[in-house]
């Protein structure tokens, strides 16, 4: 019975950090959903939208090496955490932004403050997922955070379909951005009350860990690393994607960020079927690496997005998101769920900045690359980023390899 109490108190922590995510994505995907479109007519062009989601990325991944070893050393897991969720006010200040130089700086900010909290939260969640395996455990937080993921871009979609885009377009666009300080107030709240309910998530896990774990990374641990970053530097992200919609009048202002909500939608539910496969995986051979096999869809997917949504064809550029949500939701719940299995304990919150690191390292190249590329050749920027993605094949299959010699879960 004990167990069960310990197993009901982690889910509840679980609930509540995916409510949190909930609200913190109503107020940074909703503005994700439209930042391309609104820095177009900000006068910025494919280039510079790719720089700004790139450096942003950059940072808001590479920044969490720090936050990672910082929060190891301090234990400070809910301190990082609160200050990176309250840097989301930036988003809504976007509404005071009528130069695309200010809403890049805004932009930046927030993918700071996702860069101070991640590791922390990750690592906090991680101890709770233990009790109800960290496949299915991330995948509980990832279905609520996408819930947000789904608001967020609707609430422009409404306030679109309902007010319509005026002749002065960059007014409306500030008017969605303000209506984003509602979900952010009550993710205050709502993050204050977690914190004073569990200040010791730590508990959690050491009901469950029974051997004695190294304080170094594992080989599978770096391969891992490298076939992330290879993969995701071929990976088109959204604001390209809303870009193209936008300058080539593809879809109208209120379809785009429905087209994004639609994503955040198909990521919700890939992310409970790759996170039970993923936990299955493990379970069926015994082995905390063998969940890992799941990540293959990443690249197979990944190839056929931008071959799709920098077509001209509405049924295209749909099938192109749904594979996007499906590659998102891979990418949101199995990379944080096998930090947590190749990780030793004391050291997590590294391992997450570390990853993390070179997870927006990709993301930053990627993204200057897919710009610069739009700009001079679309069709070059097609075969590029897929035989990125033929490329990280291999790397996928070393890694898999090695993770396979790990011995058996006992």
């Amino acid at each position: 019975m004990g167990f069960n109490l310990t197993k009901t108190k982690a889910l509840k922590l679980i609930i509540l950090f995916g409510i949190i995510s909930l609200l913190g994505d109503i107020v940074y995907e909703g503005a994700r959903s439209v930042n391309g479109p609104y820095l177009e007519m900000l006068g910025a062009n494919a280039a510079i939208v790719g720089v700004i989601v790139g450096a942003g990325e950059f940072l808001g991944y590479g920044i969490r090496l720090v936050s990672g070893y910082f929060s190891d050393k301090t234990k400070s897991y809910w301190f990082l955490t609160i200050l990176g969720y309250g840097l989301l006010f930036t988003v809504p200040l976007i509404a005071l932004a009528g130069v695309w130089q200010i809403v890049a700086v805004l932009v930046i900010s927030e993918r700071i403050g996702k860069a101070l909290r991640s590791p922390s939260r990750d690592t906090i969640l991680s101890h709770a997922t233990k009790q109800v395996g960290t496949g299915m455990g991330f995948a509980i937080a990832e279905v609520l955070d996408q819930v947000g993921a789904i608001i967020g871009p609707l609430i422009f979609s409404i306030f679109f379909f309902v007010v319509g885009v005026s002749g002065n377009a960059i007014s409306d666009y500030q008017v969605g951005y303000s209506f984003l300080w509602v979900p952010f107030i009550f993710l205050m709240v709502v993050i204050f009350f977690a914190y004073f309910m569990f200040k010791k998530p730590q508990e959690f896990e050491i009901t469950t860990t029974i051997k004695k774990e190294d304080d170094h990374f594992s080989k599978v641990f770096w391969l891992y690393t490298l076939f992330i970053f290879v993969t995701t530097f071929g990976f088109v992200n959204f604001a390209l994607i809303g870009y193209h919609l936008k300058v080539h009048n593809i879809l109208t202002d209120a379809y785009i960020p429905l087209l994004y909500a639609v994503a955040m939608g198909v990521d919700a539910i890939m992310a409970i079927l790759v996170g039970k496969a993923y936990d299955n995986m493990k379970n069926k051979r015994k082995n905390e690496n063998a969940g890992l096999f799941v990540l293959l869809v990443i690249p197979i997917l990944s190839a056929f997005i931008p071959l799709l949504a920098f077509s001209m064809s509405y049924e295209l550029i749909i099938i192109s998101m749904v594979l996007w949500g499906l590659v998102m939701g891979a990418h949101e719940t199995i990379m944080r769920s096998a930090i947590a299995d190749i990780t030793p304990l004391k050291k997590r919150g590294t391992g997450y900045g570390i990853f993390s690191t070179s997870y927006g390292l990709s993301i930053f190249g990627g993204s200057v690359m897919i710009g610069i590329l739009y700009d001079f050749s679309l069709p070059l920027l097609i075969i590029i980023t897929i035989a990125i993605e033929i490329i990280s094949i291999p790397f996928f299959y070393v890694m898999w390899k090695n993770s396979m010699k790990q011995k058996p879960i006992v």
